[in-house]
């Protein structure tokens, strides 16, 4: 049964957050699809992966070519073409509480000076919370990652 975690981003933008998840999901051995909400945000999603540290990599891909053997993989599709693990979604991409059981865990990111995402993100809360799936709400404070509630 998938876990999914809300990631309420206050203090930290989605460029500085991203990596950092993904850099723990690969240290455990998973593989992960990103699945953006905005197909123009591939190309700066995918910039980002490529710069966000000199002394790292993410390794990654954003094309169906090869997509089966990308350990990150950038997509605004539904499917994930690389056996992942992990689904997270950022700017706006769909929760599909259905779909949420593919993964070992699933994350949402959204940002919480964005009231149309804090919106949707409370939408998706109760979607998960009524299919009784196991589901942890995350917020920064000073710089830090607090669990604020959980259920399931």
């Amino acid at each position: 049964m998938a876990e999914v975690l809300f990631y309420h981003l206050t203090q930290t933008p989605l460029e500085k957050t991203l990596p950092d998840l993904l850099e723990k999901s690969l240290q455990r051995g998973w593989r992960v699809v990103v699945q953006t909400g905005a197909k123009d945000r591939l190309k700066f999603l995918d910039d980002i992966l490529w710069s966000y540290r000199d002394d790292a990599f993410l390794p990654h891909g954003t094309g169906d070519e090869d997509a089966a053997h990308q350990p990150i993989l950038l997509t605004d599709k539904a499917e994930a073409q690389n056996a992942a693990d992990v689904l997270m979604l950022v700017d706006g991409a769909a929760l599909d509480v259905a779909r949420a059981g593919d993964f070992d865990r699933v994350c949402l990111l959204f940002d919480g000076n964005d009231a149309a995402a804090t919106d949707a993100a409370r939408a998706d809360w109760k979607a998960v919370t009524t299919a009784n799936l196991p589901a942890k709400y995350w917020a920064q404070e000073g710089g830090r990652w607090v669990q604020k509630a959980a259920s399931g």
